[in-house]
């Protein structure tokens, strides 16, 4: 299952932070984003989609790199989970 995944990220030139599943705390995160990474993210999902549509996928030498694969939702995202676990303690006492 991994393998495939990381395939799906490298032929698409995604980013692991792309492929997080929108829930409350990824949505809050993605507010908090500049909108420049914003608009970066929504591209290459975009893009990853309609290369599917299109039975496609980009040449190898676009694909993602590992070493090119930048956390840069994953920061917000735990501070938003820091943020309601500390609220959440505030709340029970």
């Amino acid at each position: 299952m991994a393998s495939l995944v990381k395939y799906i990220i490298q032929k698409y030139r995604l980013y692991k932070d792309d492929l997080l599943w929108e829930d409350e705390v990824v949505l809050e995160a993605l507010r908090r984003l500049p909108p420049h990474l914003v608009e970066e993210r929504n591209f290459r999902i975009i893009r990853a989609t309609q290369l599917d549509v299109e039975h496609k996928i980009l040449p190898k030498e676009q694909w993602t790199k590992w070493e090119e694969d930048v956390e840069y939702l994953t920061p917000y995202v735990e501070e938003v989970r820091r943020e309601r676990a500390e609220r959440a303690k505030w709340d029970a006492e």
